[in-house]
Parts: C-alpha cells; structure tokens; sequence
C-alpha cells in the first residue's frame, strides 16, 4: 500500500487569492457536462479528454478536477484508462472523484499518480472509513465531496438524497481530519445561472474549511462574488466549454502570487 506519498506535482508557490480548478466530467471515455446531475442527458464537448486537459494546462490552470462519472454511479472506477493517459501528459496537481469508495481504490489512484482523491458517498455511509483513509494516506490526499439539493447530501452519483445536512456533514468531516471539501449545489451544476452563494457563504464560515465552490458558475463575477464569500477555490465547467469564462484571464484575476 501506498503510504504519505510525495505528491508529483508542484502547486504553484505563492500568496493565491482563490484557486481555479477547471472541470473534466468523464462519461463513456468522453468529456461531458451534465445539467443538474441529470445523467441521461450528457452534453459531450470531446471525444478526446486528454486534448481539453493540455487545453486547460496551456492556459494556465494550476491544477485540474476530474470525476469519473460512470463511476460515481456504478460504485467504482470506470474511466482510469482515461485518467491515466491524462496524469501522464499534463505537468499538473489532479484531483480525481467517481467511485472511490474503499481504501485499495484510493491507493490505486495515488499509484497513477493522482495528488488528491474525492470521497463522497462513502463518507455519508461509513464516515469512519474517512478517518482511516486520512489516517493512512494524510489529510492532504484527501478531499470529501458533498453535493446537496436543497441543503441534504445527494449520494450514489446524485440518484439519492441521504438524511444528511451537508454542513453537518461537513463538521463530522473535520472532526475525522478533513481539511477540504468541495461543494457542490446540484440544482445550480451545469445550469450557468451563477451559484448558491449564501449555501457555499454559510459552509465556509460555520465549519472552517477549506471549501472549494462547484455549480452555477458563469462569470469572473461570479467568482469575485465566491472569492467575497471566504472559498479556498472554485471549479468551473460548463462557462470555461461555452467561453462564457476565459480560464486565463481567470487564472490571472485570482492566482495573482504575492
């Protein structure tokens, strides 16, 4: 097993504002986005995820966010083929999530060469297997999702909704070691009418975490609004496919080291 593990990549040094996380959403080995979580009808933007990673990295992004979406609904791994051919070309942090829900899952993707993995249903079903992934594997390794309609946690690649208040989730979550979560509001994701800040506002504050923003995200005004609300990064998908955002300009608003 793969143990406290050297991350491969280096994260840009410096003073950063809010970090920018451009999205790679992978179904049936293309590059999609989804309107609300709703997985019948996926948008594909390429065949090819790798050619919009190395788009991504020649405009600057300082690390990328990808998720297996054939595995957060099946409950395992189905793209690694995929991530795989990515981690091996682009000189950058990945953040990956999809599927992971146990510990040798975790260490193979450490193994590809993954710098962060994503927990998400599994840490509303077994919460202490989040303690033990941080346990083996260092708080920094590892990222819990949580995507909430109408403030409860959705699990099982959005299909349910849990019992779960995410920022209760997200306390617990720190209480096992956790310093990062992503949140994401499902009912903005993919809909590029700009996100829920007072919900992302609220889980920043009342927990105390690094809270990267995810959903909704249309505009660099959006993302001053976010960078006001106290995030640690945001993620964009659907406004950087549709040029409403350009990564670039993005990346120099708000990555600006001091």
């Amino acid at each position: 097993m793969t143990v406290n593990l050297t991350c491969r990549h280096a994260i840009k040094k410096g003073l950063v504002k809010m970090r920018i996380f451009p999205a790679i959403d992978i179904k049936n080995g293309q590059c999609v986005r989804l309107r609300q979580g709703n997985f019948e009808d996926p948008h594909v933007y390429s065949n090819t995820p790798l050619n919009v990673a190395k788009q991504w990295e020649d405009n600057g992004a300082s690390y990328i966010h990808i998720v297996d979406l054939d595995g957060a609904l099946v409950g395992y791994s189905v793209n690694d083929e995929v991530i795989k051919s990515i981690v091996a070309e682009i000189h950058l942090p990945i953040q990956v999530g999809g599927g992971i829900r146990t510990i040798k899952e975790i260490d193979n993707k450490l193994s590809l060469g993954i710098d962060r993995v994503i927990i998400g249903t599994k840490a509303v079903k077994d919460p202490g297997f989040v303690k033990e992934a941080v346990s083996i594997f260092g708080a920094d390794r590892i990222v819990i999702g949580i995507d909430a309609k109408d403030g409860m946690v959705a699990i099982e690649g959005w299909e349910k909704v849990s019992s779960y208040h995410a920022v209760t989730l997200a306390q617990e979550m720190k209480n096992y070691g956790i310093q990062t979560v992503i949140y994401t509001d499902i009912s903005k994701d993919g809909m590029l009418q700009g996100p829920n800040i007072q919900h992302t506002r609220e889980m920043a504050e009342l927990t105390g975490l690094r809270i990267i923003a995810s959903g909704g995200i249309a505009s660099l005004k959006d993302l001053e609004m976010l960078e006001e609300a106290g995030v640690y990064g945001a993620i964009i998908g659907k406004a950087l496919y549709e040029n409403r955002i350009d990564l670039k300009t993005a990346v120099e608003m708000f990555e600006t080291t001091e």
